[in-house]
């Protein structure tokens, strides 16, 4: 099969791999729009689940892409000069451009054909294009081969209220952190991460009004990064923050969006990723959906031959269910996050009960048990305590995938 995938993230690279581990003889080509080596985001946060699906599907990128994650253990929750209120689990993350590195490299080895410095958003009319059997869309929340026929997919955009800036900073952050800060202009908080050993990601977050009242609106780059590092001194510790924007730009706040498509496919184009689906970045499910959606297409491929009808059938049906779950869990988190400063404000709300209310703000059913599990947490023995039990439990996830039969899948 001739097969064309624009857009060079996570999705289309390793659609790339996989179909090409499944079959050698397609012939794969990439097309991405920026420069190889240089990508605009920071990193992700991801969970055991995703490392065990790519263990399954490509046990080479995964070995490289689990010896690049870095773990944080537990959350901790700061809510201006309040007691810290604290939440189990950990997570794994990574830097962006990593991953990227590592996928090029996998598909590189494996006959793919990559073109940086190429956009594309017209194929009707490029020869270059006119034998290709299947094209995927993976060129992000604003693909232009989607946006080309929005009709037919049948795209709509919920966007949320807050406004948000992606940022890095130099402060080594252990557990993931929420810091939540009082200005004269209301609330502002940071979700905090570690990326890696040189720097970690914040993700500013406000209302309108206190984007508005704080005039981030109005600020060039290291203006504002000097107004958030003011407040939010405490927790950065005296370390810079980092923005990818030029001095000589205004700060443009985004605010979240849910991207949804009645439709995945249209004619030989498939969406996948961001290009399909979004969820709202709190959630940080979007690099797992995007490998889970180029798992889903590879298989369809690979199962339905040459039928690309059916294999993008097949994948719309695989895909849709589990997309939507995770989009209804995503939509109660933003609008949670948009109710952050009433409750703060709520003078009986303490930062413990606060704490327990953010963890269980996807929607989920939850056992009584979690919330006095929740109150043993607050206690330091108790809390080292648990933070042992799931380092245990995450090691030895990790040495299960070393040794699963089941893993031990294609190496070339």
């Amino acid at each position: 099969m001739e097969i064309v995938c624009i857009g060079g993230g996570p999705s289309g690279l390793y659609f790339a791999i996989l179909t090409k581990l499944h079959n050698p003889e397609h012939h794969i080509r990439v097309f991405e729009r920026g420069p190889e080596g240089v990508t605009y985001g920071w990193g992700f946060a991801f969970w055991d689940e995703m490392l065990t699906n790519l263990h399954a599907n490509d046990p080479v990128t995964a070995t490289q892409i689990e010896a690049a994650c870095g773990v944080w253990d537990g959350i901790e929750v700061h809510i201006a000069d309040q007691p810290t209120a604290y939440l189990g689990g950990y997570g794994l993350s990574m830097s962006r451009l990593r991953m990227l590195e590592i996928l090029v490299a996998r598909a590189r080895e494996l006959g793919v054909e990559l073109h940086f410095e190429r956009e594309v958003t017209d194929l009707s009319n490029d020869s270059e294009f006119a034998d290709v059997d299947l094209v995927v869309a993976s060129d992000g929340i604003n693909s232009g081969l989607r946006e080309a026929d929005p009709l037919t997919f049948g795209t709509t955009i919920e966007v949320g209220r807050n406004y948000y800036m992606w940022l890095g900073t130099e402060k080594l952050f252990g557990p993931f952190q929420y810091v939540f800060e009082h200005t004269e202009a209301g609330w502002i908080w940071l979700h905090c991460y570690y990326l890696d050993e040189h720097r970690s990601t914040c993700v500013v977050e406000c209302p309108p009004q206190t984007w508005h009242g704080l005039g981030l609106d109005q600020l060039g780059p290291r203006e504002c990064l000097k107004t958030l590092e003011g407040i939010f001194h405490r927790q950065l510790d005296g370390h810079r923050l980092i923005s990818q924007l030029d001095e000589s730009c205004t700060v443009t706040g985004q605010r979240g969006k849910q991207v949804r498509n009645a439709r995945w496919y249209s004619g030989n184009i498939a969406l996948v990723g961001d290009a399909a689906h979004t969820t709202h970045f709190s959630i940080g499910s979007g690099t797992r959906l995007a490998i889970g959606d180029a798992v889903a297409l590879a298989e369809a491929v690979n199962a339905h031959g040459d039928d690309v009808p059916a294999a993008l059938r097949a994948y719309d049906a695989t895909r849709r269910p589990v997309i939507d779950h995770v989009q209804h869990e995503a939509g109660n988190s933003m609008r949670f996050l948009e109710r952050v400063p009433e409750m703060l404000d709520d003078p009986e709300m303490d930062p413990v009960q606060f704490a327990y209310a953010a963890s269980r703000r996807l929607g989920n059913r939850t056992a009584r048990w979690r919330y006095y599990m929740h109150l043993a947490t607050q206690i330091a023995m108790l809390r080292a305590a648990r933070g042992k039990l799931t380092t245990a439990r995450r090691m030895r996830r990790v040495r299960q995938r070393a040794k699963s039969p089941a893993l031990a899948g294609r190496s070339n």
